[in-house]
């Protein structure tokens, strides 16, 4: 049974400082605003997906193009993934500085490339090459993203747990999913590291029979449960369990790896919504072609 046009979108699983918990609210819902327009006009799951994620990156309130957290050497370095159902193509980049837009260089790999993941110099100069992408510290780096390094740095503080990364999972009308995330990564990281946000089953999965689902939290704790795909799978095995499944999942991921921010986004393909979080905060935003569109900064099983 095809379920109804659904979005489901988070800007990220962790802490949300109080100063940015307004913008953090009215970004999540104009993005979801948004992808409920996309849904209503027919348009396809690829296409709402990146629309609703390219919104967030261009938001600083959040952890993915403008706004970026640096790595430890003062930089900013993005991931995207992003996957769809029907052929199950995949396209990711990792590891790539100073970029707007990741989430478009991502959606290039998938569709006019034989690969499913680029890396470094390498993802850049293919983006390059296409006229895909923006580039440039003047389009990413804030004050405000400048300042935590520096605070973080200083061990003013604490780089645990902060929201990261925004995703979208998208049904649309003809019953295909797709499943899209985008992310500057983890406050101080080490230049070259990458997290689950770009790993297929880890960070993000879709697939016509399982359903689609994006992962967002500490990737490391993600990584190890393949997280994306695993709850996928428990799901379709026992889907009227699927929130309580889910949530079980989040857990264990985190309580593994010391109380680590974990949360995920999940939509079967006959319209069951799941957003769980082991988390302070995730912020999240739910609209399907008919009815009012939700969201907020927290959510309950």
């Amino acid at each position: 049974m095809r379920g109804p046009p659904t979005l489901l979108v988070h800007g990220g699983a962790g802490t949300i400082s109080e100063a940015l918990r307004e913008d953090v609210r009215a970004g999540i819902h104009a993005a979801t605003i948004r992808g409920q327009e996309l849904l209503r006009s027919g348009a396809s799951a690829v296409d709402i997906a990146v629309a609703v994620v390219r919104i967030l990156e261009d938001d600083p309130a959040f952890n993915a193009g403008r706004g970026a957290c640096l790595t430890e050497a003062g930089e900013v370095e993005v991931d995207a993934g992003i996957m769809r159902s029907y052929d199950r193509r995949s396209g990711a980049i990792a590891g790539v500085k100073s970029c707007l837009d990741p989430i478009l260089i991502a959606r290039a790999v998938m569709e006019t490339t034989r690969h499913a993941l680029l890396v470094g110099p390498g993802a850049e100069a293919f983006a390059r090459a296409r006229g895909v992408g923006s580039f440039g510290s003047a389009e990413v780096e804030t004050v405000k993203s400048r300042e935590r390094w520096r605070r973080a740095l200083a061990g003013e503080i604490s780089i645990d747990n902060r929201a990261d990364t925004v995703g979208a999972v998208v049904l649309d009308r003809r019953g295909h999913l797709c499943a899209a995330g985008s992310t500057g990564g983890v406050l101080l990281k080490l230049p070259g590291r990458a997290g689950d946000t770009p790993l297929v089953g880890a960070g993000f999965f879709a697939d016509p029979v399982l359903g689609a689902c994006c992962c967002t939290g500490v990737g490391e704790a993600i990584m190890a449960k393949v997280l994306a795909y695993e709850a996928l799978r428990q799901v379709a095995a026992a889907p009227a369990r699927a929130h309580e499944i889910a949530a079980a999942l989040c857990k264990l991921a985190s309580s593994e790896h010391g109380g680590a921010a974990v949360g995920l986004i999940l939509l079967r393909p006959e319209g069951t919504a799941v957003i769980v979080h082991e988390s302070e905060h995730m912020s999240w935003g739910l609209a399907r072609a008919e009815g009012d569109a939700a969201s907020g900064l927290q959510r309950s099983v």
